[in-house]
């Protein structure tokens, strides 16, 4: 069976962070291998506290899965401390052969903060630099552009404009909401070409909470299975899609979605 590996935050309800990545990888038929960056107390609801772990113990985490594991691709999602993030940069140097997603998640889907500005600057310093892509939403690229993306070709400059300063591939998310598509139409720079993946909004879903977590496995997953980089974002967007057209009920103010 093949590998894949998430460098991630927990989330205690299993909506997102690594129980999400986990999920995913299991619908995709691969086992999946786990780095803690941080543990949360969090529902759909909000997050309610966050425990970052030592930079010492996320990097034995991974000295203990890199190079044991057939590891073919991995992702990373909530990196909040910047001493975690250069550890994890210093040991996936070590491993240019791996496909790296990077989730620059910077905000809960509930709309609380989880990284400060240190963390973000050593993601742009670190981390960044060593991805195959990475997958800001519109909220996560304005902060890291620092200007407005309001429509398609707001997100074609950003995705241009990142792929270009880190030298990777560039997933604008446009689930947010482009204000001249009326679909979830996200945008593609891969250093040389422009591709748009769009999928019909959903009205009024059971749960969106995790769909960048998911997002982000899902691609590494597709990696994984031998996918070029346009068609795992294809596959992605579409398993994505249908996790989210299809979840459903957990409790009584509570959805997850499908696998």
């Amino acid at each position: 069976m093949q590998c894949v590996l998430t460098i991630a935050g927990s989330d205690s309800g299993g909506n997102a962070g690594v129980q999400a990545d986990l999920r995913t990888f299991h619908a995709y038929g691969l086992h999946g291998c786990t780095a803690f960056s941080a543990l949360t107390a969090q529902n759909p609801a909000g997050v309610y506290a966050i425990h970052p772990l030592p930079a010492a113990f996320v990097a034995a985490q991974l000295d203990a899965v890199l190079g044991t594991y057939d590891i073919a691709a991995l992702k990373t999602g909530m990196l909040g401390d910047p001493d975690v993030i250069a550890a994890i940069a210093e040991k996936l140097r070590t491993y240019p052969a791996i496909a790296k997603v990077i989730d620059p998640v910077m905000v809960a889907t509930s709309g609380a903060r989880l990284i400060s500005e240190s963390a973000i600057e050593a993601l742009k310093r670190e981390l960044f630099p060593l991805a195959t892509l990475i997958t800001p939403n519109l909220p996560e690229a304005e902060t890291l552009l620092n200007r407005r993306i309001s429509t398609q070709a707001d997100a074609q400059m950003a995705a241009q404009s990142l792929a270009e300063q880190f030298e990777c591939a560039v997933l604008i998310k446009g689930g947010h909401a482009l204000a001249d598509s009326e679909l979830a139409t996200d945008i593609l720079f891969d250093g040389d070409s422009f591709a748009t993946f769009t999928a019909p909004k959903i009205e009024h879903p059971i749960s969106t909470h995790g769909t960048g977590c998911t997002l982000s496995a899902a691609i590494a997953a597709e990696l994984t299975r031998g996918a070029s980089l346009h068609a795992a974002i294809e596959g992605a967007k579409h398993y994505v899609t249908h996790a989210i057209a299809d979840s459903y009920w957990v409790g009584p103010n509570c959805g997850v979605l499908a696998l």
